[in-house]
């Protein structure tokens, strides 16, 4: 099993940056599908980013394209959201999950939170306008 924490989120104004780090204990690191999603209020969880277990291969949220980036650390094993260009729709709790995946499919990424069974606790991100 991996156990997940997130930090870095907060408050921020439109057009800000802030950057999200979820740090993983437990079983190697590297061996997971590495995902962020998140769920606004009244809203379903949707997902956001996530990378690859080798790191070869990364899929985005349209609506996140060309704002937000995943990188992961697997010596830290740590990953990251770098979210730049903030809009107050960003506003949500985001969570960091890790799916299980064969060795053999180094370049597959699930964008569906029912692949991922780790998640952490979740960092709020509230953007004002």
């Amino acid at each position: 099993q991996v156990q997940l924490v997130e930090s870095g989120g907060g408050l921020v104004q439109a057009g800000g940056s802030l950057r999200l780090s979820c740090a993983a204990s437990g079983r190697s690191f590297s061996s997971y599908v590495m995902g962020w999603f998140r769920q606004g209020p009244g809203k379903e969880r949707e997902f956001v980013a996530a990378y690859s277990w080798s790191g070869g291969s990364t899929d985005y949220a349209d609506s996140v394209k060309g704002r937000f980036t995943i990188s992961r650390d697997n010596a830290k094993n740590t990953m990251y959201l770098q979210m730049n260009k903030l809009k107050p729709e960003d506003t949500a709790v985001y969570y960091c999950a890790a799916g299980d995946t064969s060795l053999l499919f180094p370049l597959v990424v699930y964008t569906t939170p029912t692949k991922y069974q780790y998640w952490g606790q979740g960092t709020q991100v509230t953007v004002s306008s």
